[in-house]
């Protein structure tokens, strides 16, 4: 990849890493493996949701969430 869409991609990965929440870790290489972490968790998070929600409109209809 070009320089540009690497800086890109860092620069993406800083704002992703700061929304997940307070920077740990001694080092940057430290930060980062818990960043990793903590986007797995929320992803994790995010297709449980989802199930539950997907699951509660097969079992009682759409009219469950007013469509």
């Amino acid at each position: 990849m070009k320089l540009r869409t690497w800086s890109k991609i860092r620069m993406w990965w800083r704002i992703w890493a700061k929304s997940l929440g307070e920077k740990v870790g001694e080092t940057d290489r430290q930060a980062n493996t818990i960043a990793v972490i903590r986007s797995i968790w929320w992803f994790t998070h995010m297709v449980t949701c989802l199930a539950i929600i997907l699951n509660a409109v097969a079992n009682h209809g759409w009219g469950l969430i007013g469509l």
